[in-house]
């Protein structure tokens, strides 16, 4: 049974690394095996995950808001189709997610797996980063970017991938701009992470509705809200080198503890 403390912890572990492109599944893997915690199963992963969903609706609720009421023929400033492609880029996740879903609590759980796909990611993230002639903004965002989008965040069933890190890596690979790779990312999370949650939500019972699933929603939310006003302000002026060293050193610190 998950108590507060272990709640307050991997509230901060989710909604750090949920946003930044450093893989949230893998620290949540991570963090009860570097203390020697218990799985701590579905019920505080739906709690992590209602939390950084609900710091998303929070933070974009104007930009949704405006997709939505562009998307069905209303007046506002975003793209008429933004809606629309957003759908179609959270289908391949949302396929990959059903049709994996053992994988992902078991085999793809594995810690040296998690350091090599760290790793790898990291480093495509470095080199899609490089491009300095990526200046595309959301407005110029089409079906194709949808697709190979979606089929980047796909990938990210796989711990350490990190679904931030793969969408913000495929979004700069296509020429999006550092910004506006961000809130791509970030707007593709609402969908996929609500999909998530509602699947997940049937599995539990009104037992599992205690006190430390309140404290993991609260705070993964609060400290979602700090990671993506971090993230929008740092990517303004800076590139995601830091990421990337974080990625290795981690991966590094896994295989060092695990041998």
């Amino acid at each position: 049974m998950m108590d507060i403390p272990q709640a307050i912890v991997l509230g901060i572990v989710q909604g750090a690394a949920e946003f930044l492109p450093i893989s949230s599944s893998a620290h949540l893997v991570l963090a009860p095996w570097f203390f020697g915690w218990e799985d701590p199963g579905l019920t505080i992963d739906v709690a992590l995950h209602l939390g950084t969903l609900a710091a998303l609706l929070l933070f974009f609720w104007r930009d949704w808001l405006d997709i939505i009421r562009t998307g069905f023929g209303g007046k506002g400033t975003a793209p008429r189709n933004l809606l629309w492609y957003i759908a179609i880029a959270s289908i391949p996740g949302a396929v990959v997610g059903a049709l994996l879903e053992k994988a992902a609590e078991g085999t793809f759980r594995a810690p040296l797996l998690i350091a090599a796909t760290l790793t790898v990611g990291g480093l495509f993230l470095l080199w899609a980063d490089q491009n300095k002639l990526a200046t595309r903004t959301t407005e110029t965002f089409s079906v194709r970017d949808a697709l190979l989008i979606g089929c980047a965040q796909a990938c990210a069933i796989i711990p350490g991938i990190s679904r931030s890190g793969s969408t913000i890596t495929a979004a700069r690979a296509l020429g999006f701009g550092r910004d506006a790779a961000a809130r791509l990312s970030f707007l593709l999370a609402a969908p996929i992470t609500g999909g998530a949650v509602l699947f997940s939500l049937r599995h539990l019972s009104r037992a599992d509705i205690t006190l430390p699933f309140f404290v993991g929603i609260l705070v993964s939310a609060g400290i979602g809200l700090l990671a993506i006003r971090f993230l929008l302000r740092y990517v303004a002026r800076a590139d995601y080198r830091p990421f990337v060293w974080y990625r290795i050193a981690l991966a590094a610190v896994i295989v060092l503890v695990f041998f």
